[in-house]
């Protein structure tokens, strides 16, 4: 992979590369979704509809090597927005070459663009090569999530 590293908004021609990082973010958390969720997905983030946005890394050589996908939306606690830095991903060959703090830097600098005034996001308590990073750029907060189904 070359050393230089572009962070530029998700396109509609970047599908099939956006695809296979979306496949390998997936593959991690062991998650499978529908096709027609996946083909919505990537609509909404390149329309940016709903709030949605998203980034990518582009090697030198063009290639995507990393996703970020972030939703802005307002907040009862600040007259302000929020983005919540839903996935990131780098590709597992670019890994150790700063594609993830660019993308977390890149998205910060697009929800202060929208009207933000905090970022935020959650990761699995395992993912220790990702929590080492997020402990450079952001606070662990003692936040607990709850989750609850709505479809019967």
């Amino acid at each position: 992979m070359s050393t230089s590293l572009e962070i530029r908004p998700l396109r509609t021609a970047d599908r099939a590369q956006w695809d296979e990082l979306w496949a390998g973010y997936l593959s991690f958390y062991r998650h499978e979704l529908a096709d027609e969720i996946t083909d919505a997905t990537f609509a909404r983030l390149c329309e940016q509809r709903d709030g949605m946005f998203a980034l990518v890394a582009v090697a030198g050589d063009g290639a995507l090597v990393g996703l970020t996908h972030a939703t802005v939306h307002p907040t009862t606690w600040s007259t302000a927005g929020s983005c919540y830095l839903e996935d990131l991903f780098v590709a597992p060959a670019a890994r150790g070459a700063d594609a993830g703090r660019a993308l977390i830097e890149a998205t910060a600098a697009a929800a202060r663009e929208r009207g933000c005034d905090r970022l935020y996001w959650q990761t699995q308590q395992f993912n220790g090569r990702a929590r080492s990073l997020y402990d450079t750029v952001g606070q662990l907060s003692s936040s607990v999530i709850y989750e609850r189904e709505l479809i019967d």
